[in-house]
């Protein structure tokens, strides 16, 4: 009877130890939207996301942050599928060819340690390869760095979804006498729903980094019209928008912030409406 009443006790200690984790972090997020919201929806106008900053905008003249929006998606988009184009054959490969090798388990702790790098040492990597090179910053060189930074994000997320894919499902389609590439069609089709959720954990990290574009992309006001060329950021809008005395222009900085957070926030949605309807083919 102890016993039990211990076990009910520790159960009871548990549940309300996660549902105060779990509200601590819902409050969280509420703080920082409502916080962002606040400060930011007042200096939100269609003029801000519409236009270019113009020549005195950071002294609170006119203009806007549209070379910063185009500019992030730009390398987000260009980062995340960079990184694509190099993780699904990697990790496919991993679990269809080198299933039972050391090459795996060494692989993992490569993209861990990646996972782990700060990406201001990305961004220094970058700058030091740029200056060696004799080039500039610019919108390609942003790309490459960030798609190095997401890398090992989306590789070991896409890996973990590959690792609870069904046995069974294998083992039936080798004994139909499949060959491995074949096989290597199955798990793709079978990790849609996780691949989804790799590509947005990478484009959510890549859109809201701002330390490797800072030696890597520059900043400019002018709208990305070349490869070559520098490209504005939102991340280091918001931070030059901040650094300045005016009040007008730190207002912004958090509607900047609140543009970059409503992005996100609608990539978060998207994804899971697609994740929820393709997963209804997914074997469980």
């Amino acid at each position: 009877m102890i016993k039990k009443r211990r076990r009910k006790m520790e159960e009871l200690v548990f549940v309300w130890l996660m549902r105060l984790s779990l509200a601590s972090a819902a409050l969280v997020l509420g703080l920082i939207l409502v916080i962002i919201t606040r400060r930011g929806l007042q200096a939100l106008s269609w003029e801000m996301i519409s236009q270019p900053p113009g020549a005195a905008f950071y002294l609170g003249g006119g203009g806007g942050i549209l070379n910063a929006i185009v500019g992030s998606l730009y390398l987000a988009t260009g980062a995340t599928l960079l990184a694509l184009c190099v993780a699904i054959p990697s990790v496919l490969y991993l679990h269809t060819y080198a299933r039972n090798s050391r090459l795996r388990h060494v692989v993992r702790l490569v993209l861990d340690v990646l996972w782990g790098i700060p990406s201001i040492v990305y961004g220094a990597f970058g700058f030091a390869l740029m200056i060696l090179m004799g080039l500039r910053a610019s919108l390609l060189a942003g790309i490459i760095v960030l798609a190095l930074v997401v890398l090992p994000i989306m590789a070991r997320t896409f890996d973990e979804v590959l690792s609870l894919s069904p046995k069974e499902l294998t083992e039936a389609t080798m004994a139909m006498g499949t060959t491995r590439l074949e096989l290597l069609w199955v798990l793709l089709r079978q990790a849609i729903p996780g691949l989804f959720t790799a590509v947005l954990l990478a484009f959510s990290r890549a859109i809201g980094d701002a330390a490797s574009v800072l030696f890597t992309a520059g900043y400019t006001d002018s709208l990305p019209d070349s490869l070559l060329r520098p490209v504005a950021s939102l991340p280091l809008a918001v931070f030059f928008q901040l650094g300045t005395p005016f009040p007008e222009v730190q207002a912004r900085a958090h509607a900047s912030a609140l543009v970059l957070t409503a992005i996100i926030l609608f990539i978060s949605l998207l994804a899971h409406l697609s994740m929820t309807r393709i997963g209804r083919n997914v074997i469980r």
